[in-house]
């Protein structure tokens, strides 16, 4: 992107932006150019400006060296972030006409201490922050009242890991009954489905779980450890409580995936399926969706080749042959999509050429699959003399330099291989919250680890 983008904001921008507009009016007031106000932006934390940086290349296309060119600029920016959640937004603008998230929204709790190894949003969010449950009571009746809206999401990224999120489904309900309540992102356990249930207002027609991987082994692999006998009594559970429909996410391709792990996909579906027809009948149903592994930044997983395409191909036809018999359809994602992603993901500034010389030819809304036209994208990439395969199926060793190398997330790169490592070895890193510190580097700067680990000593 830094052939598109004068600068970036790293992380939360709750509190670098109002710094940024203080810079700009700054510069503006003074009748500065913009590269004068660059220079302005690079000195505050969070802001990155592409072109104050040099990227040097090998022969072999690996990269040598990321330099600041100006003394403005930061060796490594590191990322903005808040150590306390600030106040939600209570007065959000509400459009004329439908939409498809016509909700109120809260965040909860921001970041998630699960440590998935494939989860970039885990890494990119972190540390826990958590908003009060007063402070959330009291925003969501003020958005209420200014807003008008009948439903209410409570948003973070692991909502059943917020603390005592049942007494405060409860008091929600209790205070406005009139209002449906949804809570995204619920974890795999009986009381994700009994708090589901709490809500007064829930549609019992589905719900979402995604175990990810088919074996145990595997999940280990990628720190979901969730139990077999722990997603057969949640399906359970669900299926007697009146529940019609378990959607179940998986995906294909992970670092270190067998045969056999994709074999225990369509097994453990089926197990599921069976408990839904003893307990329902011909009413249960089991949904599937099949998504590639595309390994991502800032993760544990970002060293990791993505599956080539014959290899995705089947293994997706493993899972689709092993639940035909029982009438179950699965839905996956464009194979050549995912590799365009896994592109995009890990390039450097070489694949700005490409992106833009793929909308010349008339790229535009790849993400509707009607309009992605992959020989479009693959003509760009001959054009500009770059190999997908280069970026995406390629492993990476743990000490190349990484396009992203400058970039401080705040989690550190021995963290990282650690858990790399544990990876390989099919080790489990427990939850921070839970257990001891994994030191995986805001224990010494983030006040918020800092209070976790002087209660649990």
């Amino acid at each position: 992107m830094a052939d598109f983008f004068d600068l970036f904001v790293l992380g939360d921008g709750e509190e670098v932006v109002i710094d940024l507009i203080e810079a700009f009016r700054k510069c503006k007031n003074s009748g500065l150019k913009k590269s004068a106000f660059l220079k302005e932006a690079a000195l505050i934390d969070g802001i990155y400006v592409p072109s104050f940086y040099k990227v040097d290349y090998q022969p072999d296309g690996l990269i040598k060296s990321i330099e600041p060119l100006e003394t403005e600029a930061k060796p490594f920016i590191r990322r903005r972030m808040v150590d306390k959640l600030p106040p939600p937004p209570l007065k959000p603008v509400v459009p004329f006409v439908e939409i498809i998230q016509d909700r109120a929204a809260i965040e909860i709790q921001r970041g998630c201490s699960r440590g998935c190894r494939f989860c970039q949003a885990s890494s990119i969010y972190r540390p826990v922050r958590e908003r009060a449950q007063e402070e959330v009571i009291q925003s969501i009746g003020s958005i209420l009242e200014n807003c008008g809206y009948d439903e209410v999401s409570l948003v973070s990224l692991s909502t059943s890991d917020y603390p005592d999120i049942d007494k405060l489904v409860a008091s929600l309900v209790k205070l406005y009954p009139d209002i449906t309540f949804s809570l995204p992102s619920l974890r795999i356990a009986a009381s994700s489905v009994k708090l589901m249930e709490s809500l007064s207002s829930a549609r019992k027609s589905g719900l979402t779980f995604a175990p990810e991987a088919g074996s145990e082994r595997l999940r280990h692999v990628i720190n979901k450890c969730i139990p077999e006998e722990t997603l057969m009594e949640t399906a359970a559970i669900a299926f007697e409580r009146g529940w019609t429909n378990i959607k179940l996410y998986f995906m294909i391709g992970l670092p270190g995936e067998t045969l056999e792990d994709v074999q225990y996909i369509p097994k453990l579906i089926e197990k599921v399926h069976n408990i839904g027809r003893e307990i329902m009948g011909h009413r249960a149903r089991v949904g599937v969706s099949l998504s590639t592994f595309v390994p991502k930044p800032h993760t544990s997983f970002q060293w990791t080749a993505q599956d080539k395409e014959d290899q995705i191909h089947l293994k997706r036809d493993i899972v689709k042959n092993g639940v035909a018999k029982r009438g179950l359809k699965v839905s996956w994602q464009d194979s050549k999509a995912s590799l365009l992603e896994a592109v995009v993901s890990r390039g450097d500034r070489r694949i700005g050429k490409v992106i833009l010389r793929a909308w010349q030819l008339g790229c535009s809304f790849d993400a509707w699959s009607e309009h992605f036209n992959f020989a479009k994208w693959r003509q760009a990439f001959d054009e500009c003399g770059i190999d997908p395969a280069f970026y995406a199926q390629r492993e990476r060793a743990l000490d190349e330099i990484l396009p992203w190398s400058h970039i401080d997330i705040g989690i550190t790169t021995s963290f990282l291989k650690r858990e790399y490592q544990k990876a390989l070895k099919g080790e489990e890193t427990v939850d921070c919250r839970f257990e001891g510190c994994n030191v995986c580097g805001f224990e010494k700067s983030f006040s918020t680890c800092q209070e976790r680990i002087g209660k649990a000593k």
